[in-house]
């Protein structure tokens, strides 16, 4: 017997399935992990919180189960723009695909003119899905006063199905972008925590970017006019 052999041999039975347990736990615990491209969202203090895994985010998405995943958001259409962006306009050239629709949109020439809110979501953060009702309810109290957009995050991005399906369920019908490419969270500034709101001036410059969960309409209306100078 070797002297390794020996002392294990000492070992109780009961602590040595002990030791064997815990390195299966630590082994399991090292597989499930989360590993990147999750990005962040934000607590109801505000605070960033770790992004988990995106179920469904690689899955291939069917034609058919887009078109129908659409027509069961029925969202609002995207918007279309009158005229080019002005030359001030971070998103000038920025485009982006519409999320309820086919078709990509220019968003600095479809938000020309009018002072905007853009709101950044993702299909798997929380505070989000509660947010977002009471951003529609802002949107629908400003009218055509001002544009009300929300976009779905790049993280999550990959199926489009599962930003409908939460939308669908919440029964949320805002105008919808997807930042595929994260050029519209560039262009605009945000950081990496979700959900992020953004006031931008009808020359297209950024007002205040806001990354907090706006807990009621009338906080959002208070944002408004505080940062932007508009009044609903």
């Amino acid at each position: 017997m070797t002297p390794v052999s020996s002392r294990l041999s000492r070992i109780p039975a009961s602590a040595r399935w002990s030791v064997v347990l815990l390195v299966v736990v630590v082994a399991l615990i090292v597989a499930i992990w989360p590993r990147g491209g999750g990005g962040s969202s934000l607590d109801a203090g505000g605070t960033a919180q770790s992004a988990g895994p995106i179920p469904g985010a690689t899955a291939s998405v069917s034609p058919d189960d887009l078109a129908a995943a659409r027509s069961r958001a029925a969202l609002a259409p995207c918007p279309v723009g009158t005229g080019a962006a002005p030359a001030s306009s971070v998103l000038r050239g920025v485009t982006a695909p519409c999320l309820g629709a086919p078709g990509e949109v220019d968003l600095g020439a479809a938000t020309a003119g009018r002072p905007m809110l853009v709101n950044f979501w993702a299909p798997w953060c929380l505070p989000c899905r509660r947010e977002l009702p009471t951003i529609e309810s802002f949107a629908r109290r400003a009218g055509s006063s001002m544009t009300v957009l929300a976009v779905q995050a790049k993280e999550g991005s990959e199926n489009p199905v599962l930003a409908l399906a939460l939308l669908t369920e919440i029964g949320v019908r805002l105008p919808s972008v997807v930042d595929s490419d994260a050029r519209v969270a560039a262009a605009l500034g945000i950081p990496r925590v979700f959900p992020v709101s953004v006031l931008v001036r009808a020359d297209g410059t950024v007002a205040k970017v806001l990354p907090t969960v706006f807990e009621g309409e009338q906080d959002v209306a208070d944002a408004v006019a505080r940062d932007l100078g508009v009044r609903v």
